[in-house]
């Protein structure tokens, strides 16, 4: 039986941001729900700083957010700052662990998946790892999108692809914010209960990016080891816009400053 939480999750405020306050099985018993009534499609926002931040400069990804049926905590800062709020928020809703947690609790439930994103031939290793969870993980497809902006037939004919599998979850793996994005854009023509945008869960899960210890991403500190793989990509990110978020956040939280 689903949990009242999972039937109407709650939610906080970070930097004018709404996120929900869930953990990974509340978020797989919304799915299921969700998947159950196939009702018109439904997008998850898996966010961390780094949303957050994008959509302090960003208003139209700030609407998407808003407008996304759920927006999940990966990242403990997005974690503390729902315990200030009042919410008993054990660890965050981390993409790669949400990924193989879904198809650990729903073996043998007969759900297809597909797979949207990565470089090409992630995805086919994604799936090695994941029917090594479940051994009868339907797949009912995968794309590696081109590099870039898609022609409008090139979009069209992804779309049609996807629809004719008829998936029952789509996961999304663009990184944010273009993944996000994508799921807005096209979840009026997709024929899909539930679109997931989980990033990085390509690369980590296939093994083509290395994780963080452990008690790194538990702690906060997944930021620093992500920093050392990729310098001159993340720099900015985490050394720019990590900063200007801690300080707006600090700025909110005494009172300083409200950010609506």
């Amino acid at each position: 039986m689903l949990t009242e939480k999972a039937a109407a999750p709650r939610s906080y405020r970070v930097l004018g941001v709404r996120v929900h306050a869930v953990q990974i099985p509340d978020v797989i018993d919304i799915i299921e729900r969700w998947i159950g009534a196939r009702e018109p499609c439904r997008y998850i926002a898996v966010t961390g700083m780094h949303g957050v931040s994008v959509a302090g400069k960003d208003p139209d990804f700030r609407r998407i957010l808003e407008d996304a049926d759920l927006v999940v905590p990966d990242g403990m800062p997005l974690v503390w700052l729902g315990r200030s709020s009042g919410h008993a928020l054990e660890r965050r809703v981390y993409g790669p662990e949400l990924m193989l947690e879904f198809c650990r609790r729903t073996r043998g439930r007969g759900y297809q998946h597909y797979f949207y994103g990565g470089r090409p031939g992630v995805a086919a290793r994604l799936v090695e790892t994941l029917q090594a969870i479940d051994a009868g993980l339907k797949v009912g497809g995968m794309i590696s999108p081109p590099f870039g902006t898609s022609s409008r037939a090139e979009s069209e004919e992804t779309l049609a692809r996807i629809n004719e599998a008829s998936p029952d979850i789509l996961w999304v793996g663009l990184s944010t914010p273009k993944q996000e994005r994508w799921m807005w854009e096209n979840r009026a023509q997709l024929r899909v209960p539930v679109l997931a945008g989980v990033g990085a869960a390509f690369d980590i899960n296939s093994g083509q990016v290395r994780q963080a210890p452990v008690w790194m991403r538990e702690n906060g500190l997944e930021w620093s080891w992500r920093l050392m793989l990729e310098p001159r990509r993340l720099w900015k990110r985490y050394l720019v816009d990590g900063s200007r978020f801690a300080a707006n956040v600090a700025l909110e939280l005494s009172g300083l400053k409200r950010f609506d």
